[in-house]
């Protein structure tokens, strides 16, 4: 019996597919790094959201409530990382509010918000590009790879306002932050959008950062490929170097070329 024929003509040419589909970086001590003293700017910030409370009326608010409100995110921020879900810049001043005695009742949100906005003011034009940062994307969307950026942060609006105030929006097809998904590095789920934009498989990706709890963990957790930078060491970085190995380590942004294209 004469086979029947499912394909007509020559064999389509199939475009390459590379093993690298894309990369994914993080933001802090990655792509960019603060000017000032995080400390400096965090003080400064909660005692222009103060006065700015205490004008609209919160005349009521203890003195040592910029103290307080550092405080707050502090612990907020520690909370989110140990359970791995956000907890949100905006929850955490109404939280502290309540915890110091005003009344919900009196809380205004607009009021809250621009509070908040004050609060990160300082840092949201303290920070720039890392070196060779602007170069490295550049290079990498000439040749083609889809460029991410994932990083945990407690407010997604203050988080792309900083975005664009560095120039780096241009080069991202990807803009996320903790606080809009409400999943936080390194849970796997902070990664199913890209995945899902790009419609890659995980060991398609290269998770690209400074930390190896965060970026090089979730990266991991994935089965993407990682590389940790080194160029502003995390302390907490010491204590488990000997358990969380990424598959590449640049001490420079110049570096990271080279192994990619290995890679490919």
């Amino acid at each position: 019996m004469q086979s029947k024929q499912f394909f007509s003509g020559e064999p389509a040419q199939m475009r390459p597919r590379k093993l690298v589909q894309g990369l994914v970086f993080d933001f802090d001590n990655t792509l960019a790094r603060l000017n000032r003293p995080h400390e400096e700017l965090m003080n400064t910030g909660a005692q222009t959201a103060f006065d700015y409370m205490r004008s609209t009326g919160m005349t009521d608010l203890p003195d040592e409530f910029p103290e307080h409100l550092v405080e707050a995110r502090i612990f907020a921020e520690t909370k989110s990382d140990d359970e791995q879900e956000e907890h949100t810049a905006d929850d955490t001043l109404s939280f502290l509010l309540q915890f110091v005695g005003y009344p919900a009742s009196r809380m205004n949100e607009e009021v809250l918000r621009r509070a908040v906005d004050l609060f990160y003011a300082p840092e949201m034009t303290a920070w720039e590009p890392m070196p060779g940062a602007i170069e490295l994307l550049e290079k990498l969307r000439a040749e083609g790879f889809p460029l991410a950026l994932i990083a945990n942060y407690s407010s997604d609006r203050i988080f792309q306002r900083i975005i664009d105030y560095t120039g780096l929006r241009t080069y991202l097809d990807v803009c996320l932050s903790s606080a809009a998904v409400e999943w936080r590095k390194p849970e796997k789920e902070i990664y199913g959008a890209v995945l899902e934009r790009w419609d890659a498989e995980p060991y398609e990706i290269v998770c690209i950062g400074d930390s190896l709890k965060h970026d090089v963990a979730g990266g991991q957790e994935i089965g993407a490929l990682t590389v940790h930078c080194r160029m502003i060491p995390l302390a907490e970085d010491q204590r488990l170097v000997e358990q969380i190995a990424p598959d590449a380590v640049v001490e420079t942004l110049s570096d990271l070329p080279a192994i990619i294209e290995e890679w490919c």
